[in-house]
């Protein structure tokens, strides 16, 4: 099967964990007879610094025009001082926008390699962490009217809107995804004080008749901040406005023992989706050989699953990580806890991943 891939190294560490994302798909491809097409596009600084646009329409262009896109990460304090209109986060926000991808979907998974990782306490984490974030992506706050003006002193607006529309398309996301995991479907609001919320929290229960087998929870956000500290076993699948979502897949993702380790994929109504991982650029450490690729690696694998139809492929990745994690060779933010661990860089876990889908049956 041949799929056309747009490749956004973007900034920082970005260029580094894409190239190990890339090294393990043309593995994948050559195991399985695959060929994958990489067309680059820039978004963010680097396309600040190329066009004076973090998201150019001809960059947009090549990525509307592939099979799905594959992201590193962009930003950093080199670009801090660009108007707001035209910082590297707004290219990641004009590219959702522009591919349709209203559904982010987080899993926030503990590989039992790195319990000892957790900074949770043990007898919380033997209970077991595997729950997903649906989180939506083109709307809400991020995406409402913001100004700043002079009223004796200046005045900031940020506004936050919802339509039942597209309360529902992302409800019935988080629905369908709970069906096929344990029916369990945790909608996450701020009911008691925001009328988005209140709106979100009827349209939710309305489609909940719809899903007899999923069982629905309410839970205000900053609730949910707590619980998923105190007791995430309690969660199967939490569905969420767009910076709750932010915030609360974020933390999540830290409980799971790293950051580093936690892909994201981005769909809409199409298969065209938009795959990275949720960590930043971390520009303190670029061109270090220091960062830690599974999380784009992991994204690579879920775009294979999602976007392509190939979770043997998917698979194959998932469980080579877990072989490498499973004979102790760690990069620097995963290294603490366990003994005997070895200490690898960027290129190198990106080599042991790839040997070791060359190696397995």
């Amino acid at each position: 099967m041949k799929k056309n891939i747009a490749v956004i190294r973007g900034d920082g560490i970005g260029p580094e964990i894409v190239n190990e994302a890339i090294k393990v798909l043309d593995v994948i491809a050559e195991k399985y007879g695959h060929t994958f097409v990489y067309t680059d596009a820039d978004m963010g600084g680097c396309a600040i610094d190329k066009y004076g646009d973090p998201l150019p329409q001809s960059e947009l262009d090549k990525c509307l025009a592939a099979d799905s896109v594959l992201l590193g990460a962009v930003g950093g304090p080199k670009w801090d001082s660009v108007p707001g209109n035209m910082r590297p986060e707004k290219g990641l926000l004009r590219i959702r926008a522009g591919m349709g991808v209203y559904s982010n979907n987080r899993p926030a998974k503990i590989w039992p390699q790195l319990a000892s990782a957790s900074p949770l306490k043990p007898e919380i984490v033997e209970k077991g962490i595997d729950f997903i974030i649906v989180r939506e992506l083109i709307g809400g706050i991020y995406f409402g009217d913001h100004k700043t003006y002079e009223q004796g002193e200046k005045i900031s607006e940020d506004v936050m809107k919802y339509s039942e529309s597209e309360i529902e398309r992302i409800g019935r996301i988080g629905f369908e995804t709970a069906k096929k995991r344990r029916g369990k479907l945790c909608s996450v609001e701020k009911s008691n004080v925001l009328d988005t919320s209140r709106l979100w929290k009827s349209v939710m229960h309305r489609l909940a008749e719809e899903y007899p087998e999923v069982e629905l929870s309410d839970m205000l956000v900053d609730n949910c901040a707590m619980q998923i500290v105190k007791n995430p076993a309690q969660f199967d699948v939490i569905v969420t406005e767009n910076m709750f979502g932010d915030i609360l897949s974020d933390e999540a993702s830290m409980i799971t023992g790293s950051i580093g380790m936690i892909p994201s994929s981005s769909l809409g109504a199409t298969s065209n989706g938009l795959y990275e991982p949720i960590h930043g650029s971390a520009p303190d450490i670029a061109g270090m050989d220091v960062a830690n690729p599974i999380g784009t690696v992991l994204s690579a694998a879920m775009m294979l699953r999602y976007s392509f139809d190939m979770p043997a492929e998917a698979d194959d990745i998932e469980d080579c990580v877990g072989r490498v994690l499973s004979k102790g060779y760690r990069t620097g933010d995963i290294m603490s806890g366990g003994e005997g661990l070895k200490r690898v860089g960027c290129s190198k876990m990106g080599d042991l991943i790839s040997a070791e889908i060359k190696a397995k049956k």
